[in-house]
């Protein structure tokens, strides 16, 4: 079914159960490789909420959570600038710390977070991610944990917005190219 957010039409294309059966898989692949090790997680809000609450729910080992806020998005397009709302307020030293993203598109926000991260000496640094855009790539970064691989098509629901609406929705919808 079509759905229509503001001016644009997005057609359904990852439904809820194959999102959940992802969650569930990487969840698995995260007990296994952190078991004993306390990591420290890190959501990129706004868009990882959802995925960040739902995967956090299927871990097994002891963890911590915490939200920064970065955003480089307005509309459909990048800005390229990053903006930074909300800090890390945790010690990273000696920490194995998993960022967690909702979608990794050109890399251009990981790219410019990431060396904040790495002068704080973690143990570990690694990322997941529910959605990877690997033909929109434009900063070399290794992406451990991945949920779906999809094409440089704009995306929406599940924690993506388009201009702040459609997070809500419980499946991910695929903008309809006029």
């Amino acid at each position: 079914m079509v759905i229509q957010v503001l001016d644009k039409k997005f057609q359904p294309y990852i439904k809820a159960p194959q999102i959940q059966e992802q969650i569930d898989k990487l969840a698995r692949q995260l007990n296994e490789d952190y078991a004993g090790k306390k990591p420290l997680f890190i959501a990129i809000l706004n868009g990882s909420f959802m995925f960040a609450s739902d995967l956090f729910k299927e871990l097994t080992i002891d963890a911590e959570i915490c939200f920064i806020k970065l955003a480089s998005y307005k509309g459909t397009k990048s800005t390229g600038n990053v903006i930074t709302s909300i800090g890390l307020d945790m010690p990273l030293t000696d920490r194995h710390v998993i960022i967690i993203e909702d979608i990794v598109d050109t890399g251009k926000t990981l790219n410019e977070f990431l060396p904040q991260l790495v002068n704080q000496q973690p143990a570990s640094l690694k990322i997941a991610a529910l959605l990877h855009k690997p033909e929109a790539l434009v900063h070399p970064l290794t992406i451990d944990y991945i949920g779906f691989n999809v094409p440089n098509k704009f995306l929406l629901g599940f924690g993506l917005d388009y201009d702040g609406l459609g997070r809500n929705l419980k499946e991910i919808y695929q903008l309809v190219e006029d």
